[in-house]
């Protein structure tokens, strides 16, 4: 090898070298929920209950995908509801330095909303920030709760004009 070029090469190196063996910054929270929200992936299964109750989905055992994606910059969540032809999906991921969900609901919108990590370190809470497309009906809340390895519940508070609907879902782990 020329001089130069190895010169180039040995100083590439070491500064690689050095890139890789600095001191990590300690993670943010936003980074800290979305690992939370990464190790809830798996499929799950469970009743969901609404409040006030939903004849259509009451007591119905829907079925959650969590899926880590992109990479590992996404979270895809899609839930299924035997007897329902619509599947929700939402994706989370972090937007600097907050963690966001958007939420492709079934009445045709994609709210926004930004979430952080409990106390607890196993609650995380979601707050609407905004929308697009009508907002008269829309998924304006969220709570994701772990119970443990294998189950977690979620609640979610859909907006039906200024009554709020939250449905309940108890998950127990399927793999």
């Amino acid at each position: 090898m020329k001089p130069l070029l190895l010169t180039l090469f040995l100083i590439a190196s070491s500064a690689a070298f050095a890139q890789n063996n600095a001191p990590k910054a300690p993670p943010t929270e936003a980074q800290k929920s979305f690992e939370a929200m990464k190790a809830l992936a798996g499929t799950w299964e469970g009743k969901l209950t609404t409040t006030p109750p939903a004849p259509e989905v009451q007591d119905k055992i829907a079925h959650v995908s969590l899926r880590v994606t992109s990479s590992g910059n996404a979270v895809m969540h899609e839930i299924t509801i035997p007897g329902r032809e619509d599947d929700p999906i939402t994706m989370f991921y972090l937007d600097g330095d907050r963690l966001t969900l958007t939420h492709y609901c079934d009445a045709g919108n994609r709210p926004r909303m930004t979430g952080k990590l409990g106390p607890d370190g196993k609650t995380l809470n979601f707050d609407f920030l905004d929308i697009s497309g009508e907002m008269k009906y829309h998924m304006h809340h969220s709570v994701i709760t772990e119970i443990d390895a294998n189950h977690h519940t979620e609640d979610w508070t859909f907006m039906m004009g200024d009554k709020p609907v939250v449905a309940h879902f108890d998950l127990q782990k399927k793999n």
